[in-house]
C-alpha cells in the first residue's frame, strides 16, 4: 500500500484529526506504541509486524490485538481526515484488521483446545475445520471504523476430539467448537483496560441467540431448507469465510458456498422478497423512531433514517436476490460493485447507479467521521455545532451549510429511489412511512366479480373452487385478487382488451404454484400492463410465456421496444455469466445448458415483444432471429469444445454451413436449423474428436432441460444425407457438391446450395466454402433438364402438402411462397454463370429484383413477385403468431398469387 504522502493536504491547513476526542485519547495513551506501526497505509504485513513487536515485549494475544486496533485507528484518522484517503482504502484496512485478528484468535484458541482435548475429528478420522463466516459489511469487505462484526461459526463435520496425550479429555466436536467460540470472543470482543478489538454479534446464526454458538454444516443446510427466513437471505448474500486464513487459501471451505448459494438465490425470478424487505425495513424504521422518541437529535441517522445507507444497501440487495439465481454476475458482495453490475444488467440506469454510488460513498464517509469523534458505534449526526463544523471541514467543506445541503440532496435521492422500488412507483404516504397501496387490503372477491365482463367473470369465479388457488398461501391469494382487480380497472378504462385478460387467466393458472410470478406482476404494474398488451396481440406469445414464464421480467426493461439484438453483447454477457459460475464452481454441464437456454429465450421474447408491438418488419424479425441462432451456435460450439474430453487442440478447425431458413437469414419463431458440419484437420485424432464434438454440440442444442430446449437440428443436407457421417472433411464436402467422383450431390441439394452460407468456424474455410458454393451455382447445366428436375421436385413437394380446392395456402398452393422460392433457385442455377449478380446469398426478394434488372424476367414481373413474396411472408408470420391456419379464401391474396404465377410462367414457361 501507499505511504502518507499519497493523500496530500494543503501545508497551511492544520491536521484535522487532532480535533477527535478519540484520537486525542489514543495519542495520549499509546504514544510509544503508535511508532510500532510502519509508515503509510496499514496492511496485513505491517499489522503482523506490529502485533509481533507487542508480543515480543510481553503482551499476551488479547492485549496485543487490542493495542494493534488502537494504533491502526489512529493512523486511519490521520489518513482519512487529514489526507482525504478514499473510502475503499479505509474500509479495506478495517476489514483486514478484523481478518487478521480473527485468524490470530483462531490459531490461539485452537492450539489451547487441542492441547487439552486433542484435535476434532470427523467420522472417518479426518480433521474437522471451523470456519468463521463474516456477514454483512465484514463479508463484503466494507467494515466501518467503529463497526461490530457479524459472525456465524460453522464446522464441517460432527464427531469427537482425539483426546490429549494420555488419551483422555475427549469431547464432542460440538462442545469443542462451542468452547472455541468462547475463547475467540474473549480474545476479540471482551472489553479490558485496552478496550476491545471488535464488538462481536452472533445474532445472524441459525435461530439467533437461542441457537448454538457453532453449527455444523449439515445442520446449517437443514436450517436453510426448513426454517430459513426471507430476511436471512439478505444477510447471507454477503457471507464470506474470513478465518482461518488456511481454510480460505486451500479452498476447503467451498462446501459452505454450495449450501449458501441455493438458499440466497432462487432458480426463478423471486419478486416475493419485496414484501419481506418491506417488513424488515418497516421494523428498522420503527426501531429508529422509538430510539429517537423524545430525543430529536437521534432522528438524523445517516444509516437507518429515511434516505440512509441501509436503503441503498436494500435497493441493491433486493435486485441481486430477485435475479441473482438466473444472472450469476449479480452475485457480488460489495455494494459499490453490485451497483455497477445491476446497472450493466439493465436493472437500473447507469445515471441512477452512479448517483446511488456517490450517495453511498458520501454517507459512509460521514458515518466514519461521526464515529471518529468518540469511537462510539453510532450513525447519528451530531447536534454539536463544533463537532458538525469539524465533520464538514474533514469532508472538504468550508462550513456546515454546503455540507448539510449536499447531505440532504443525497438522502432525498436515495429515499425516492427506495420508495419507487418498494412501492412500484407509488406516491409516498407521509403518514404511513411507505408507498400508498403497497400493503393495501385486497378487494372482496364477490364484489370484484361484479365488475368483470361475463366471460372473464365466469372464468375467475371458477378459481374460488380451483385446487391450485385453494392451495395458495393467504398472501399469494391476496396477490392474485389484486391482479384481477387491477386488470378489471384497466378493462373499464379501455387500456386492455377482454381477450387479453382471458388469455392472462389461461396463462397464469398453471403457474399458480410459482408464487413469485404473482409477486412480480403485483410489484411491477408496468410489466402487468405490457404483458396484457402482448397477450392481447396474438396467441403464440401466451404459449411461449407458458413454456418459459421467467422471460416476463424482460417486459420491465424500458429499452425493450427501442433496442435490437446485438450479437456481440449477447456473447459478452453469456461469457461473463459463465465466468461468474466458474468462480463459484457451479459451471457444470446442466448449469451451462440452462444458462444458454435462459439467455436465448429472453432474446427470443424481446424480439417477439417488439414484433407484436409493431416495432419490427417481418424481415427485421428474421434478421434478428437468424443472428440470435448464429450467436447461440457460436457460443455453444465454443463451450462444447472447451469441455470436450478428447480435444486435441486449443481451437477446433471446423465450420458450420447453414442451409434453408438459417442460410437465407429468414428464420421464424420455432424454426429448426438446417446445418452441415465440416472440418479440416490432418491430426490422426481428428476424426474421433470432431465426431464427439458434433454429437455433443447437437445434444447441447436439442436436449430438453428444466429450461426447455434451443433448436431442433436437421443435418439431412450433409453428404449422403441420413446415411452419411455427421461431420466430414471439407475436401470430401467440396468434392461431393462439385460432383467429383462417383458419390455426388443431387440437383435438389444444389437448389439448397443457393441459400447456403458459412455460419461460423475456422476463418480460412470461409473463402473456400464461398468458392465451392460459387462453383456449384455457376456450373454449366442443361437448362431444359434442370427445368424438368426442379418442376418435378416442386410437384413432389405439392403432393406432400395437399390443399383444399376452395382454399389458398400462402406457402404450398400454386402461386404461393414455395413457387417463388423454386423459381428463384432455378434462375440462379440456370443463369448465375452468365449473371454474377445472382451469386450472392441476398435473399429471395433481392434476387427477384436482380433477375428482373438483368433481363431474365419481363419488366415488372420480378418486382411484383418480390412484393407478393414479402406480403405472403407477412401473412404467414401473423397467422403463426396467432396460431391460425395459413389457408385463406382464394380471393384474399389473389393479386399476390397472380404475381407469383406470372413469375412461374416467366421462369418455366
Amino acid at each position: 500500500m501507499s505511504d502518507d504522502s499519497a493523500f496530500p493536504v494543503a501545508a497551511s491547513q492544520p491536521p484535522l484529526s487532532g480535533f477527535s476526542r478519540f484520537c486525542q485519547r489514543l495519542r495520549r495513551r499509546y504514544g510509544a506504541e503508535l511508532q510500532l506501526l510502519a509508515p503509510g497505509t496499514p496492511d496485513r504485513a505491517s499489522m503482523q509486524q506490529t502485533y509481533l513487536a507487542l508480543r515480543a515485549r510481553g503482551d499476551d494475544t488479547g492485549t496485543a490485538l487490542r493495542i494493534l486496533r488502537q494504533v491502526v485507528m489512529e493512523r486511519l484518522m490521520r489518513l482519512d481526515c487529514d489526507q482525504q484517503a478514499p473510502l475503499a482504502l479505509v474500509c479495506a484496512v478495517v476489514t483486514e484488521l478484523a481478518e487478521f485478528a480473527l485468524d490470530t484468535a483462531c490459531t490461539q484458541a485452537r492450539g489451547d483446545l487441542d492441547a487439552a482435548h486433542g484435535a476434532p475429528l470427523g467420522p472417518e478420522g479426518a480433521p474437522t475445520a471451523l470456519w468463521v463466516v463474516g456477514m454483512g459489511k465484514l463479508g463484503a469487505r466494507e467494515l466501518n471504523v467503529s463497526s461490530d462484526i457479524d459472525l456465524v461459526y460453522v464446522y464441517d463435520q460432527d464427531g469427537e476430539t482425539a483426546g490429549n496425550a494420555d488419551g483422555r479429555g475427549r469431547i464432542s466436536n460440538h462442545e469443542y467448537f462451542a468452547r472455541m467460540v468462547k475463547a475467540i470472543y474473549a480474545l476479540i470482543g471482551d472489553t479490558t483496560e485496552h478496550g476491545f478489538v471488535f464488538r462481536v454479534d452472533l445474532m445472524l446464526r441459525p435461530n439467533g441467540n437461542s441457537g448454538p454458538a457453532a453449527v455444523s454444516l449439515g445442520a446449517l443446510e437443514e436450517y436453510f431448507q426448513v426454517q430459513g427466513r426471507e430476511w436471512e437471505r439478505f444477510a447471507w448474500l454477503k457471507s464470506r469465510i474470513v478465518a482461518p486464513t488456511a481454510a480460505v487459501k486451500d479452498g476447503s471451505a467451498a462446501a459452505l458456498r454450495s449450501a449458501v448459494l441455493p438458499f440466497v438465490f432462487r432458480r426463478y425470478l423471486d419478486y416475493s422478497v419485496f414484501d419481506s424487505l418491506r417488513t424488515l425495513h418497516k421494523q428498522i424504521r420503527e426501531h429508529a423512531a422509538r430510539r429517537s422518541a423524545g430525543r430529536p437529535e437521534r432522528a438524523n441517522d445517516v444509516k437507518l433514517s429515511r434516505g440512509g445507507i441501509r436503503e441503498i444497501e436494500f435497493i441493491v440487495q433486493l435486485l441481486q436476490v430477485v435475479r441473482g439465481g438466473q444472472f450469476p454476475e449479480l452475485r457480488t458482495r460489495p455494494t459499490l460493485q453490485a451497483l455497477q453490475r445491476v446497472a450493466k444488467a439493465g436493472l437500473m440506469s447507469q445515471a441512477t447507479a452512479d448517483a446511488l454510488a456517490a450517495a453511498y460513498q458520501f454517507l459512509r464517509r460521514v458515518e466514519h467521521r461521526i464515529q471518529y469523534l468518540d469511537d462510539q458505534q453510532t450513525h447519528v449526526l451530531t447536534s454539536s455545532d463544533e463537532d458538525l463544523a469539524w465533520i464538514a471541514r474533514t469532508m472538504g467543506y468550508a462550513d456546515c451549510c454546503p455540507f448539510l445541503h449536499e447531505l440532504d440532496t443525497h438522502r432525498e435521492f436515495v429515499a425516492q429511489e427506495f420508495d419507487t422500488l418498494l412501492g412500484g412507483g407509488a406516491a409516498e404516504c407521509k403518514n404511513c412511512n411507505g408507498p400508498r397501496g403497497a400493503r393495501a387490503a385486497p378487494p372482496d372477491m364477490d364484489t370484484l366479480l361484479t365488475q368483470l365482463p361475463p366471460q372473464l367473470r365466469e372464468r375467475v369465479a371458477r378459481w374460488r373452487e380451483h385446487p391450485r388457488v385453494l392451495a395458495l398461501r393467504e398472501d399469494a391469494r391476496a396477490r392474485l385478487v389484486r391482479l384481477v382487480a387491477r386488470t378489471a380497472g384497466w378493462l373499464q378504462e379501455g387500456r386492455v382488451s377482454e381477450e387479453a385478460a382471458l388469455r392472462m387467466t389461461d396463462w397464469i393458472e398453471p403457474l399458480l404454484r410459482r408464487e413469485s410470478y404473482l409477486a412480480l406482476l403485483v410489484e411491477r404494474p408496468g410489466v402487468h400492463e405490457r404483458l396484457l398488451r402482448l397477450l392481447g396481440a396474438a396467441r403464440w406469445p401466451a404459449r411461449y410465456l407458458l413454456q418459459h414464464p421467467g422471460v416476463i421480467d424482460e417486459l420491465a426493461s424500458d429499452a425493450l421496444l427501442s433496442d435490437r439484438f446485438i450479437a456481440e453483447e449477447f456473447d459478452r454477457e453469456l461469457e461473463h455469466r459463465r465466468k461468474s459460475l466458474q468462480i463459484t464452481g457451479e459451471d457444470d454441464d446442466e448449469a451451462m445448458l440452462n444458462l444458454l437456454r435462459r439467455a436465448h429465450h429472453a432474446e427470443m421474447f424481446r424480439t417477439l415483444a417488439r414484433d407484436v408491438e409493431g416495432q419490427m418488419t417481418v424481415e427485421q424479425v428474421a434478421d434478428d432471429l437468424s443472428a440470435l441462432a448464429d450467436a447461440t451456435l457460436r457460443i455453444t460450439a465454443r463451450w462444447c469444445w472447451q469441455r470436450l474430453k478428447n480435444a486435441h487442440r486449443e481451437q477446433p478447425r471446423f465450420a458450420i454451413i447453414g442451409y434453408g431458413k438459417l442460410g437465407g437469414k429468414e428464420l421464424g419463431y420455432g424454426s429448426d436449423l438446417d446445418i452441415v458440419f465440416v472440418y479440416e484437420d490432418e491430426d490422426e485424432r481428428a476424426p474421433e474428436a470432431y465426431a464427439a464434438f458434433v454429437r455433443k454440440l447437437i445434444n447441447w442444442m436439442t436436449v430438453k432441460t428444466a429450461e426447455g430446449d434451443l433448436f431442433e437440428i436437421d443435418t439431412a443436407l450433409r453428404p449422403n444425407g441420413s446415411s452419411g457421417l455427421l461431420i466430414t472433411t471439407f475436401e470430401a464436402y467440396a468434392n461431393y457438391q462439385q460432383r467429383r467422383g462417383s458419390n455426388t450431390a443431387w440437383t435438389w441439394e444444389h437448389q439448397a446450395m443457393t441459400r447456403a452460407r458459412f455460419v461460423l468456424g475456422e476463418e480460412s474455410l470461409r473463402p473456400r466454402f464461398d468458392a465451392v458454393r460459387e462453383a456449384v451455382i455457376t456450373a454449366a447445366r442443361d437448362v431444359e433438364a434442370l427445368k424438368q428436375e426442379i418442376v418435378s421436385m416442386r410437384d413432389k413437394v405439392r403432393a406432400a402438402h395437399p390443399v383444399k380446392a376452395d382454399r389458398f395456402d400462402v406457402k404450398h398452393s400454386r402461386g404461393g411462397m414455395v413457387d417463388a422460392e423454386f423459381a428463384v433457385q432455378f434462375l440462379v442455377l440456370a443463369q448465375a454463370h452468365r449473371h454474377p449478380e445472382l451469386i450472392p446469398n441476398v435473399g429471395n426478394i433481392a434476387l427477384l429484383q436482380r433477375a428482373e434488372a438483368c433481363g431474365l424476367l419481363p419488366a415488372g414481373v420480378g418486382q411484383a413477385a418480390a412484393n407478393a413474396y414479402r406480403e405472403l411472408r407477412r401473412v404467414q408470420h401473423r397467422a403463426r403468431l396467432n396460431e391460425e391456419p395459413t389457408h385463406v379464401a382464394p380471393d384474399v391474396l389473389a393479386a399476390e398469387r397472380d404475381a407469383v404465377l406470372a413469375l412461374w410462367q416467366a421462369a418455366f414457361g
